[in-house]
């Protein structure tokens, strides 16, 4: 007995069919560029394990780590490559590209038809000889804005930055797009479109992805929360109700939990004992977590202090997404998309239509009236 053929959902329409293309081509590009940061903020670092208990990958290499001062430099430094050699490659290519074509183009035609043939040629022809907009040009020009927005807002508290790197790039490529389009390419056909499609969407998505992800960073990758922990219960000034400057003194020691250096693994194990540099060996160490000493009862436990710090985290990050998205909404409840007078006048003119086609269709129904009594009148008066 043969089986019915497993049917495959197709888009109905040309708009479901490149709102659906918009979509996977934005997440296919959203992964590929912000697997890096994405990696560097929330995994780098978080899963090695501690020395003398390192966790490997088939159980041969080490996990990468992040510097002693944390992740948030690596990351800062990632978003700075992005925003400022990326974005410059992106716009030389851009224009480099066309102007390449077209160069070639014109030597094509002085090998074939001279060296002044081309300025013989009527504007029409000159035109032609131009590059044609591909096909996606205006998509790529939207795809590209829209990651460069992701960028923006989604590590903006790792790298301040961003908006005015963006802002700089978006004055450049302004005037790179208009001699683009004035001189390099042919002129593109305009295309009618009701509003921007699924690309709204895709913006909301970003938005709300850009608070959860900057309460992580400042939760997780930066020290924000271990710092305000350490100088309220802590530190100097812990039962004070304050923190201030001398409120830190000795935080940088509380970071650092002790290791015995006979507790490393055999294939860890120093090269030295340093007696060579200090005098004598080295019996301890230190390294940035919050454990207990190797001489407690549950030596290279989680501290007190290890968990106080992940609560403090975890309710900072739900705190602050919810303070983020009560504002959001009160803003957009506060300022409407359309301003009261366009709204008002938007609900006349739709009267106004609404009023001239029911009077048409009355008037359209007297006539037909009048019409049928004429008829009537005339069929009666046939007969004596």
């Amino acid at each position: 007995q043969m089986q019915p053929p497993h049917c495959v959902s197709q888009p109905r329409t040309e708009s479901e069919w490149e709102n659906s293309f918009t979509l996977k081509m934005f997440l296919f590009q959203f992964v590929n560029l912000n697997s890096s940061t994405f990696y560097i903020a929330f995994f780098l670092g978080r899963f090695t394990g501690r020395p003398g208990a390192y966790l490997r990958l088939i159980n041969r290499w080490k996990l990468e780590e992040c510097h002693p001062s944390g992740c948030l430099i690596d990351l800062f430094m990632q978003m700075g490559i992005i925003m400022v050699l990326k974005q410059t490659w992106n716009n030389f290519m851009e224009l480099g590209y066309p102007l390449i074509q077209n160069w070639w183009t014109r030597r094509r035609i002085r090998q074939e038809f001279g060296q002044k043939a081309q300025a013989s040629f009527p504007q029409w022809e000159k035109d032609y000889l131009l590059q044609p907009m591909n096909a996606y040009g205006l998509f790529d020009e939207y795809l590209k804005m829209i990651l460069q927005f992701g960028f923006t807002t989604i590590f903006v508290a790792a790298f301040p930055l961003a908006p005015l790197l963006a802002l700089l790039n978006n004055i450049i490529e302004i005037r790179l797009d208009a001699f683009k389009f004035v001189t390099q390419w042919r002129r593109p056909l305009p295309s009618q479109a009701k509003d921007i499609g699924i690309w709204y969407g895709i913006l909301e998505g970003i938005g709300v992805l850009s608070v959860i992800t900057n309460a992580f960073v400042i939760a997780i990758t930066s020290d924000f929360i271990p710092r305000l922990v350490y100088a309220y219960k802590y530190g100097p000034c812990a039962g004070l109700g304050h923190a201030g400057e001398r409120c830190m003194m000795g935080y940088v020691n509380a970071t650092l939990s002790v290791f015995r250096v006979m507790d490393f693994e055999s294939r860890s194990e120093p090269r030295t004992n340093g007696s060579d540099m200090f005098g004598e060996p080295v019996r301890y160490c230190r390294y940035r977590d919050y454990r207990e000493p190797p001489d407690s009862a549950d030596p290279y436990s989680y501290t007190l202090q290890f968990w106080h710090v992940l609560a403090a985290r975890l309710a900072f990050i739900i705190v602050f997404e919810h303070m983020v998205f009560t504002i959001k909404n009160l803003i957009a409840y506060l300022i409407p998309d359309l301003p009261k007078d366009l709204r008002d006048r938007m609900r006349r003119e739709k009267y106004l239509i609404q009023e001239m086609m029911y009077e048409a269709e009355l008037e359209r129904l007297q006539k037909e009236r009048n019409e049928k009594k004429k008829s009537d009148r005339a069929h009666h008066n046939e007969w004596p």
